[in-house]
């Protein structure tokens, strides 16, 4: 079995307990070591063989699956690997040579940058969506047209921009050129190692991302989120929980009326 997990943003205590669990017993680790904390091992057996991606290749991981084939393998990928975790083509070497797999999630760098900020990303009458990309740059080839930044951007909605630092000039020029919906004071944050204990958090805005992100003096780990979301001062009142909102579990009532106070539980058996 090959487990691909996601290792979550960098907090070894933010790993899942099914990914803990495939990798306490897995007998082989992969991992980026440019990617993920080497404290994360600690959820893996001693006795594990411990290779590290960063150096590998495609063909350097499917040799050591194609050289172990009974074996338990554990491949760590940041964040959660449905997110440019490049799992795809694994899985598509698994499925040609019958080779049993799972993936196991993570958590996304972008949702423990919300948890830190103390902000949700979707704010009822600001925001109901999330865009999560990235900047075609080195890899321009693999952005299908009408991905630019400029064209997510142009509903306005919560963003988050990953593997985008390395050009922070063109970043900032592609989130305000038109049709995008930002302007220079939409609130932007440049958040680097999210989780890790050296994490740094930028606040800052879209016409002052450039220079945030040269201040910060790091490329690589960083995550940008933009949008009027991250407003610590707008917000708006969700539907979920008020009184004057009916959903299959509760009544419209007033606010303050007994709607809102605690009923007994019923019982299992029936009386």
């Amino acid at each position: 079995m090959i487990s691909f997990i996601g290792a979550g943003p960098g907090a070894e205590d933010l790993l899942t307990l099914r990914g803990a669990d495939r990798l306490g017993r897995a007998d082989i680790v992969v991992w980026a070591s440019s990617l993920v904390p080497e404290a994360m091992l600690s959820h893996a057996s001693p006795s594990a063989e411990i290779f590290d991606s960063a150096t590998m290749t495609l063909e350097d991981v499917v040799a050591l699956y194609e050289k172990n084939p009974s074996a338990r393998i554990a491949r760590l990928h940041s964040g959660d690997p449905s997110l440019y975790g490049a799992i795809q083509e694994q899985i598509g070497w698994c499925r040609r040579s019958g080779r049993e797999y799972e993936i196991v999630p993570g958590v996304s760098a972008f949702a423990a940058a919300a948890a830190v900020l103390g902000r949700e990303l979707t704010i009822p009458g600001v925001s109901q969506s999330v865009v999560l990309t990235r900047q075609a740059s080195r890899t321009k080839a693999s952005v299908p047209a009408g991905e630019s930044l400029a064209a997510m951007a142009a509903h306005g909605v919560t963003m988050a921009v990953f593997l985008s630092a390395a050009r922070p000039r063109a970043l900032q020029e592609e989130l305000l050129c038109t049709p995008s919906a930002y302007g220079p004071d939409t609130p932007a944050v440049v958040v680097w190692k999210v989780s890790w204990p050296e994490e740094r958090t930028c606040v800052t805005t879209v016409g002052n991302l450039a220079d945030t992100i040269l201040g910060l003096g790091e490329t690589k780990t960083v995550l940008v989120l933009v949008g009027d979301a991250l407003a610590t001062d707008t917000f708006g009142r969700s539907h979920l929980y008020n009184p004057t909102f009916a959903h299959a579990f509760r009544r419209r009532s007033a606010p303050g009326s007994e709607s809102g106070r605690p009923r007994a539980g019923r019982r299992q058996d029936g009386a």
